[in-house]
């Protein structure tokens, strides 16, 4: 090819540098960042290595190692989907091991010490208590029959597996914080029907000069306010984000008011569907390092608590987690439109961030990055919605004249959780073979208040759906997806507003993608995790009393309304949306005589984590794709069986 020509090629025809390999690095491979001093640590997962989660370090020196040995696998199932699973303290690092669950310290080069040795418990959300020599974390303990029991525990670090219980009786716990002085003990907790984020309350035990519970007491929060990530500043004044007015906003407990620190329409919270989250930390006793959220994309600022002034920084990441201040430093796991996610540094001194996790670089021109435009489109009942939209783009291809792309839209999971604009390969691989996509932050998202987020109570499958359908047709309307070519994809939550999409709406989509997807929602309700054994509760109502919405919202009583071809992955190792639910909706729609597929991926869970698994999804869903669509593969793939896919397509 001559330098500054194109090929002229139909969209998503086109030849791309963006394998399936590439693809199929996890969206977000590093969590649960800790910071001592200056020496960080995270956790970085693999697909190669079956998906196995382990510890990494960068020393002040600069030196990365990896902590935990081959045969360790740090990760809790604490709620299923974990988090929390190490804490640093004094150079001794601290871990719940994936295979049997049990709680580790290992210190420097050694070998891991046992620390817990109780059958059926997990552990999670883990902090020192150095003055008594003990672990606190949230346990959950599934040796009884019935629901597990959650509670916050004390674990001797002696290594005699004693377990104290500090706190019990109430369904969920979660951020167990140690004031500096080590006499109190901030945390949150929350009931059925409640997830976190609906509704949690702040409280603060005092303990015994011994270390035993003593008295404890109500801060803030409730049934109906949600509170994020409780911290303790050097001086011993209590913070955390609340949202009485509407927004996630920063406060603090101070002689024995609450105040605000800087009231805005931002969220500085997020959704607690894994242990770990943080968005702000103490510089030091006067000024707080933190991220906010305005229009789904994240923010660093400083605030200084005194003034309660707040000042942006200039930076170029869109999203930010993990956040956690150090000596002189900060660092947190960030992405932006151009870099996916890395662990970042940011020197005080002089606002200056630099990722540090040694594998950085984006393989591939900046020519087939196709960077998120943030879009407003009308919804129904006219309220406004939010997407990303994505342009096709490779350096190397035009489109005949006249063509319009093919639009993909995926609807996150969650379903209360967001779409990110941190650089996905999973997102240009579709844009760098012509294909447009949207990511929609539909009613139900956060990132837009608390009003936004609850648009979805009582009406999922509704509220979802229409915000779907109306981004797709938004953007048909206004020249840039061909309306003849508009197809859906989502896993989980996602892959539950596909399956209803392709029922309820079945004029829009011409082709739908579902990963381990929810086809009948009374089978939901009936048969997941504790966790979210009530979740539906409030996204669709109480069961069994309206039974009657539960069903007619469920696509698989609905099969005759299908349409479109439809192709379901699903992990056979699924907790929370087991195999049934993919396997009731593929029948359904081969049953209906239009194409099908349906891929099990033996040893994955709900997620997949497999570099095998994650390449051969991305390679199927392109297959079925070109073969809906009718466009041919630049590149060879292994092909998938088709049912009821008619000759010659």
């Amino acid at each position: 090819m001559q330098s500054g020509t194109k090929t002229k090629a139909p969209y998503g025809s086109w030849r791309s540098p963006i394998t399936a390999e590439l693809a199929a690095v996890p969206a977000a491979p590093f969590s649960g960042l800790v910071l001592e001093g200056r020496d960080v640590y995270w956790l970085e997962t693999r697909p190669t290595e079956a998906g196995r989660t382990t510890i990494m370090r960068r020393s002040s020196s600069g030196m990365v190692t990896e902590i935990t040995p081959p045969e360790c696998y740090v990760r809790s199932t604490v709620h299923e989907y974990g988090g929390g699973a190490f804490t640093v303290s004094r150079g001794t690092v601290y871990f719940s091991n994936y295979w049997d669950q049990h709680l580790y310290s290992q210190v420097a080069d050694t070998a891991p010490r046992l620390l817990t040795t109780a059958q059926g418990h997990r552990y999670a959300d883990l902090i020192v208590d150095h003055r008594r020599r003990r672990l606190i974390c949230v346990r959950e303990d599934h040796s009884g029959s019935g629901e597990p029991e959650n509670s916050l525990v004390a674990v001797d670090l002696s290594g005699e597996g004693t377990e104290q219980v500090l706190v019990c009786g109430n369904d969920f716990y979660s951020n167990p914080r140690l004031s500096p002085d080590g006499t109190q003990l901030a945390y949150l907790t929350w009931n059925h029907p409640n997830m976190p984020w609906d509704g949690c309350e702040l409280r603060v035990l005092r303990f015994h000069p011994d270390g035993t519970p003593g008295s404890g007491r109500l801060i803030a929060g409730g049934s109906a306010e949600s509170i994020f990530q409780p911290e303790w500043s050097p001086g011993g004044v209590l913070h955390f984000v609340a949202e009485p007015g509407g927004w996630w906003n920063l406060y603090r407990w101070n002689n024995e008011r609450i105040e605000p620190l800087h009231p805005m329409d931002a969220e500085f919270g997020r959704p607690m569907w894994v242990f770990g989250h943080s968005s702000y930390g103490f510089a030091d006793p006067g000024r707080i390092l933190c991220a906010y959220t305005t229009r789904g994309m994240d923010r660093l600022a400083w605030l200084e608590t005194a003034t309660r002034e707040l000042t942006e920084i200039d930076s170029p990441y869109t999203e930010v987690d993990y956040l956690r201040c150090g000596d002189g430093m900060a660092a947190f796991i960030g992405g932006s439109p151009r870099h996916p996610y890395g662990v970042i540094q940011m020197d005080f001194t002089d606002n200056a961030t630099r990722p540090i996790n040694g594998d950085f670089e984006v393989p591939v021109s900046d020519a087939y990055i196709s960077i998120p435009e943030s879009i407003r489109f009308p919804s129904t009942g006219g309220i406004e919605a939010h997407a990303f939209y994505y342009r096709p783009k490779n350096p190397e291809f035009t489109a005949p004249g006249g063509e319009l792309p093919p639009l993909l839209v995926i609807s996150h999971g969650g379903p209360t959780s967001s779409a990110s604009t941190a650089l996905r390969f999973p997102i240009q691989y579709w844009t760098s073979r012509g294909f447009a996509v949207a990511d929609v932050n539909y009613g139900g998202s956060i990132g837009y208040g608390r009003e936004y987020r609850r648009r979805l109570n009582g009406q999922w499958g509704v509220v979802d759906v229409d915000d779907c359908c109306n981004a797709a047709l938004f953007l048909a309307a206004k020249g840039l997806a061909d309306r003849g070519r508009l197809a859906i994809k989502g896993g989980s939550a996602g892959g539950y507003t596909t399956f209803a999409c392709l029922t309820f709406r079945n004029e829009v989509f011409s082709v739908g993608s579902a990963h381990y997807g929810v086809a009948d929602l009374e089978t939901f309700a009936n048969d997941t995790h504790k966790f979210e054994s009530h979740y539906a509760e409030t996204l669709v109502g109480p069961y069994p009393g309206r039974k009657d919405i539960y069903v007619s919202r469920s696509p698989i009583h609905f099969a005759t309304r299908l349409r479109s071809p439809l192709i379901l992955f699903q992990g056979d190792e699924d907790k929370i949306v087991p195999p049934v639910q993919s396997q009731m909706m593929f029948e359904a729609v081969r049953q209906r005589g239009l194409p099908s597929a349906y891929l099990l991926f033996r040893g994955e869970q709900h997620g997949f984590r497999r570099a095998d698994s994650l390449r051969r999804a991305q390679e199927a869903e392109l297959y079925f794709f070109s073969r809906i669509f009718g466009f041919d593969l630049p590149e060879s793939v292994e092909m998938i069986t088709i049912e009821n896919l008619p000759s010659g397509s």
